[in-house]
């Protein structure tokens, strides 16, 4: 999750105080570091003040005069919501927990860190700048939602009144019939195993195999159709059809109940122009063939799409907020290593040059 690398990176504008450490405290209440503490029943408002310590971390103190001593560095309540809410807005109890042990763990490295001026070099002061960039990108990323959501209702009714097919709701059966018969082997007699077949021969028989299935799929769908079209029942032809194709198993369902437009396939939706009663042509792709009888249809009303429609704008603007800051870059060929485009082959005489591609950044 984000919070794990964005913790190292904020827990230094923290003000953790530091004390000297008191006595230890009783069994009886235990602190918030303990990787095995259960999130409180009652909400932390009702038991802590803002000002109360959280988590306590001990480490060497930094005072000469308590050289070998433990002091505590402390996190209050407000601090600590305060980062939580800043990794991560709302964050769950056990990833508070979680983050509480992360702080333990790295305040005393920190601490260790810049006894030994690490936090002095180059590396360091290279790696926040780029961190700095990181979180600032985050940081308008979520600007952008935030200012993406602010849809008016008004804006709302008017993507519904002008795209009020899209919120179509119809009620559809489907007759599926395969697009190629299973085709048995036939039978292999001593004196047809004697001769044999070569690669190229037998590569030809089964591509005439093949289509013959497909023909025969084909002619059957038609009279399916015909048949569907006369008012018999879907589910006794689609049984039919994975009859004729030699399929074993139950076949699909032929009800399909809430159809929208985006749910079918393009060349599909032709099904959903029909009037109630009527049965569609044969609709053929890859997949099989296919037959539509619509039952029935309705447009669904506003107040039941209104929160699709703000997600879809919302997202919309989004992508077109962030579009502008993508940013482009030009690199030095040289340097990173990378090859030179191939140069276009000059024309053939009497021929028209080709188009050099263009390949994505």
């Amino acid at each position: 999750m984000r919070f794990t690398w964005l913790v190292c990176l904020l827990l230094g504008s923290l003000a953790f105080g530091q004390a000297a450490s008191p006595a230890p405290p009783p069994q009886s209440a235990p602190t918030a570091v303990a990787g095995t503490a259960a999130a409180p029943e009652k909400p932390a408002e009702a038991t802590t003040k803002p000002d109360d310590a959280v988590i306590t971390v001990k480490t060497p103190c930094d005072d000469t005069a308590k050289k070998g001593e433990m002091c505590d560095t402390l996190v209050t309540r407000d601090q600590f919501e305060k980062l939580a809410d800043a990794l991560q807005p709302g964050m769950a109890p056990p990833i508070k927990i979680r983050l509480a042990n992360a702080i333990a763990k790295l305040t005393a490295m920190s601490k260790e860190a810049e006894k030994r001026g690490l936090d002095k070099q180059t590396r360091f002061e290279e790696s926040m700048r780029f961190a700095r960039m990181q979180i600032l990108s985050q940081q308008l990323t979520t600007s952008l939602q935030e200012e993406a959501q602010k849809v008016s209702d008004t804006e709302i009714e008017k993507y519904y009144n002008e795209n009020s097919g899209n919120y179509q709701e119809t009620s559809l059966q489907r007759l599926y019939i395969p697009v190629a018969k299973q085709m048995v082997a036939p039978k292999v007699t001593p004196a047809k195993a004697a001769v044999k077949k070569s690669a190229a021969a037998e590569k030809e028989e089964a591509e005439k195999n093949e289509q013959a299935g497909k023909a025969a799929m084909q002619k059957a769908a038609e009279l399916l159709r015909a048949r569907a079209a006369k008012g018999e029942n879907f589910d006794v032809l689609e049984k039919e059809a994975y009859l004729t194709a030699g399929l074993k198993g139950n076949p699909p369902s032929t009800k399909m109940e809430k159809v929208r437009p985006n749910t079918l396939p393009p060349t599909h939706k032709v099904a959903l122009d029909l009037k109630p009663g009527d049965v569609s042509p044969v609709i053929s792709d890859a997949s099989g063939h296919y037959v539509y009888k619509l039952v029935s249809k309705h447009t669904l009303p506003l107040d039941t799409v209104k929160p699709e429609i703000k997600n879809l704008l919302a997202s919309q603007r989004f992508r077109d907020a962030m579009q502008q800051y993508q940013g482009t870059s030009q690199l030095n060929d040289a340097y990173f290593g990378i090859p030179p485009k191939p140069k276009p082959q000059p024309a053939k005489p009497g021929s028209e040059p080709e188009e050099e591609s263009v390949e994505p950044d």
